[in-house]
């Protein structure tokens, strides 16, 4: 009996981390389809060289941020442009730099209240931004950025980004 019991057990958790994976998969996906001359860019590539929180890449927080930025809208059913969502999400901290070095020209001591705006001007200079992903960017900071975000996909992301922070 308890080795039934067992084998029921781990047939469940394996489906469970089957479903897992599907739903990983297609946000993958979704995120590619989106955002494919993001993810091909080489200043966006070198985001994988700064750390951002902990020892978790500029990169890897950005991919984090998009995929739950996709599962929250999903799951919380809120309709959005998920275009928008995932080229917002991917491109808030496009700001270019390491913010843990100090130098001359930047000391990056309230890197919180202004790397916003760094990354909104980098961004802008590659891509043609929509005013969704434009207000995402600038906006994703609320409340250091004291005016809040203006739409539905910068609150989702901004929720995401708060929620990838605290578990980086």
């Amino acid at each position: 009996m308890a080795e039934r019991n067992a084998k029921q057990r781990t047939v469940r958790q394996a489906r469970r981390w089957q479903r897992k994976m599907e739903r990983f998969r297609e946000r993958q996906r979704q995120i590619r389809t989106n955002a494919a001359d993001i993810l091909e860019s080489g200043n966006f590539r070198r985001t994988r060289g700064y750390i951002q929180h902990g020892n978790v890449t500029v990169n890897a927080h950005v991919m984090n941020v998009a995929r739950y930025s996709i599962a929250l809208s999903e799951s919380l059913h809120i309709p959005c442009s998920r275009r928008e969502l995932i080229r917002g999400a991917l491109l808030h901290d496009y700001f270019l730099y390491d913010w843990h070095i100090p130098d001359q020209a930047n000391p990056h001591r309230l890197h919180g209240f202004y790397h916003p705006g760094v990354a909104l001007r980098n961004a802008s200079r590659e891509y043609d931004l929509t005013e969704k992903e434009r207000n995402i960017i600038r906006r994703h900071m609320w409340p250091l950025t004291v005016v809040p975000p203006t739409c539905r996909e910068a609150w989702i992301v901004t929720a995401a980004d708060k929620w990838c922070s605290l578990m980086e």
